[in-house]
């Protein structure tokens, strides 16, 4: 197995960034892998390891945007944005001194990858929109609202596991005991004897207490920046965050796009499961 590097990297606000690294030493564009609004580098954990070893032996570089995971809670709850995180990610590249990356962005890491468009174009040399596209759906944005910061506390990692099955397993038929396991892993961390949800509860507070009453603004002139890249689509077949006319209409738009979809889960996917990751390592190429 590739080794596994942890790093804290120092953003201009003085904030520190968790930084998990696979593979090192491996050769190829580096894969820089973005998280979702509540997860973490854990989030790509599986995926890494299978891209780190043979036969893509990639160097995969995961960061948990502040709040997150290991990553500083910033005192201005404020900074908890789009735009700030993406330059968060430019400061992590430029630390580690990778001109160009290909990237996976799950969710929210994937609106970020838009931001990045329209100010890093050139940093981008393709990318994965794991559940996420230019139109998000307002039933999903309320899906996310409804359970955010609600769960009830779990007294075990086991426990964790079954709440998060009872919350989400209608949408996740495709899910394992130990796939649900291994998410509450991800999620949750023991903080003072307690497990907690890994995340800066300002962050849960933010997002619940946003406007859905009108439409979340569409990002197609940021998709259409993009044109020239290898563009990759996976849609959790349950998603109700990004649908299918959605995909469609960014297969028609773009014609260097691939559409894949996760059978049996919802927003947002596992990529290591039932072949994502495979087909995730041969789009990515060498």
């Amino acid at each position: 197995m590739a080794d596994v590097i942890d790093r804290f990297i120092t953003v201009p606000d003085g904030l520190n960034l968790h930084v998990r690294i696979h593979g090192a030493n491996n050769g190829g564009t580096p894969i820089v892998c973005l998280p979702g609004l509540t997860r973490n580098v854990l989030d790509f954990e599986d995926l890494a390891r299978m891209l780190a070893a043979p036969p893509y032996d990639r160097r995969i570089i995961a960061i948990s945007s502040r709040g997150r995971g290991l990553s500083d809670r910033d005192p201005q709850p404020e900074r908890y944005t789009i735009p700030v995180e993406a330059g968060d990610v430019v400061s992590v590249l430029d630390a580690l001194g990778i001109d160009r990356a290909a990237f996976i962005g799950t969710s929210r890491g994937g609106l970020i990858l838009h931001v990045l468009a329209m100010t890093h174009l050139d940093r981008i040399e393709r990318l994965v929109l794991n559940d996420i596209g230019p139109v998000l759906e307002t039933e999903g944005l309320r899906q996310i609202q409804g359970y955010l910061g609600t769960r009830p506390a779990p007294s075990s990692y086991a426990e964790a596991a079954d709440i998060l099955k009872a919350t989400h397993g209608a949408e996740f038929p495709a899910l394992r005991p130990d796939d649900w396991a291994g998410m509450a892993q991800a999620l949750y961390r023991e903080i003072d004897g307690k497990l907690t949800a890994d995340i800066d509860q300002a962050i849960a507070a933010q997002f619940r207490a946003a406007d859905l009453s009108q439409p979340f603004p569409d990002l197609w002139a940021q998709f259409a920046l993009l044109a020239d890249k290898r563009v990759m689509v996976v849609r959790g077949e349950h998603s109700r965050l990004l649908s299918r006319a959605t995909t469609d209409d960014m297969a028609q738009r773009h014609a260097q796009c691939t559409v894949v979809e996760a059978k049996g889960q919802g927003h947002a996917p596992l990529l290591h499961l039932n072949g994502l990751a495979e087909a995730i390592g041969t789009f990515l190429g060498s």
